[in-house]
């Protein structure tokens, strides 16, 4: 399949997909005379540059992407200041940096106003005599000083009972970053130096993961890309959150929504993806089927379900009472007299309008929710085709077709394209759910933008599907005729 065919299918996506304003598509798109008469290198540089960002929404972001060495480098530096302009050792630095949630200005306030603050020097057994022996408070043995370790309070207990408390703490959880010493009522902390020198190599992997996780957790503006497996943190600047909205896009290539966590959700609002995610995982719906598709026993009122094609029901032990499935009535006396086929006026039945309500309301969310589920498949597959795209297609493209990869990045930019838009596609359907059925004029709007959205990225995603089985095609023909880099389609 060629661009213009790619250029057809994508032209007539409808602007509810597009994430670009139009300034900035403007810039995307408006190539000089040089910029298409540039030699190869020029382009193999444009196209790894196209694979460093998002090639969806390329306007300014406002927030920026961390990864593990730039996490413990910003961390590393925010110690060392504290160290350095408080003139206090790296563990304190860090317990001070851990008490104000990372927050520098919050630790020189705090440092300079509060009198019981932490001390610069320890006090402890170096001030006693070796021989001099002390009772633990905690396990109440006689201890040599030698055996004996305070914080910075001063407050001595046996080193034994340390690594116990210390190693608690640990396997309690992030708590363990401001430990404070375990005399009731003092508010000092062992700190990173005692760790170092109490724990056990687990228990000191997991408390520097704590410290290295609390660097992010403890910051407002900066979150863990929730994406399976990746380890990138996203900061924002200063303002971005409050003027630029809620989605960001990780290294990952993952959209989520800053304000909860879940992946992008647009067009709709993070309580109403609350309510759908709930309503999809509830057991409300399983009340909703039992309300639509059975009938309760006349005698015990059990919840029965006709499973078989006759209308003789028996209910189960110890009630066995026999009814007939269309009119609810005594199964011995249909026996003699069999008027279920007759038309009767519907009375005031609250049970028959509960059921008809029920099935009703389960029908209208069958439809939503199998539509939302579909695309939610489809874009998991089109994620795996956009991989198998980036990886090995567009080098095939390259091999058969003889030109460079600047030229055929088309074909990622269309895979990016159906990965967004089966995306929000899917979460249109959500909020079609939950459109009033008393608005019908808008309710019949969206129905129509969402049809010729769907029909849109339906012949898009097709002609994807349809270019990447010929290629697939191809290189079979290639692998049985022996390819030696010269031959061409």
């Amino acid at each position: 399949m060629s661009k213009q065919d790619f250029n057809d299918s994508h032209r007539n996506n409808p602007s509810i997909f597009h994430s670009k304003s139009m300034d900035s598509e403007e810039e995307d798109f408006n190539y000089s005379t040089g910029d298409v008469l540039g030699s190869d290198q020029e382009e193999e540089e444009d196209f790894n540059n196209f694979h460093d960002s998002d090639p969806i929404n390329r306007r300014q972001t406002h927030y920026r992407t961390l990864k593990q060495q730039e996490i413990k480098h910003l961390q590393e530096n925010d110690i060392s200041t504290v160290s350095s302009v408080l003139s206090v050792s790296r563990g304190v630095a860090c317990t001070l940096l851990c008490r104000n949630n990372w927050r520098l200005s919050s630790v020189y306030d705090q440092w300079f106003s509060d009198e019981n603050k932490i001390p610069e020097e320890p006090v402890g057994e170096s001030a006693l005599q070796e021989s001099e022996k002390f009772t633990c408070k905690i396990c109440y043995e006689t201890i040599s000083i030698t055996n004996m370790l305070s914080a910075s309070c001063g407050h001595l207990f046996c080193s034994d009972c340390w690594k116990i408390y210390i190693s608690t703490s640990i396997k309690d959880g992030p708590g363990c970053l401001t430990l404070s010493c375990p005399k009731p009522g003092c508010k000092s902390n062992p700190g990173l130096d005692m760790v170092d020198l109490l724990s056990s190599p687990e228990d000191k992997d997991k408390y520097y993961r704590y410290l290295y996780r609390s660097y992010v957790e403890s910051n407002t503006k900066r979150k863990w890309c929730p994406a399976p497996g990746c380890d990138f943190a996203i900061e924002f600047e200063s303002d971005g959150l409050q003027s630029h909205g809620y989605e960001v896009t990780c290294d990952c290539d993952y959209k989520f929504c800053w304000n909860c966590g879940e992946e992008s959700h647009r067009p709709l609002d993070c309580e109403t993806v609350a309510k759908w995610i709930e309503k999809n995982s509830s057991e409300a719906e399983n009340t909703t089927w039992i309300l639509a598709y059975t009938k309760p026993c006349p005698k015990c009122r059990r919840a029965i379900e006709k499973n078989h094609g006759c209308s003789h029901m028996t209910c189960r032990v110890p009630c066995r009472h026999q009814f007939c499935w269309i009119c609810g009535g005594d199964w011995t006396k249909h026996v003699t007299f069999y008027d279920c086929n007759k038309f009767k006026e519907e009375g005031d039945n609250p049970d028959e309008r509960s059921r008809k309500k029920a099935k009703k309301h389960l029908e209208r969310y069958a439809h939503y929710y199998e539509r939302w589920d579909s695309n939610d498949k489809s874009r998991k597959r089109a994620l795996v085709d956009l991989d198998i795209a980036r990886n090995d297609h567009v080098d095939v493209l390259v091999k058969v077709h003889g030109e460079t990869q600047a030229q055929l990045k088309f074909v990622i930019e269309a895979w990016d394209q159906i990965v967004e838009c089966r995306r929000v596609l899917k979460w249109s359907y959500a909020y079609g759910y939950y459109l009033s059925l008393n608005q019908s004029g808008k309710m019949e709007f969206f129905g129509h933008l969402q049809g010729q959205a769907e029909s849109a990225l339906e012949r898009l995603h097709y002609c994807a599907e349809k270019e990447m089985s010929t290629c697939r095609a191809i290189v079979v023909r290639m692998i049985s005729r022996g390819f030696d880099g010269s031959w061409r389609v």
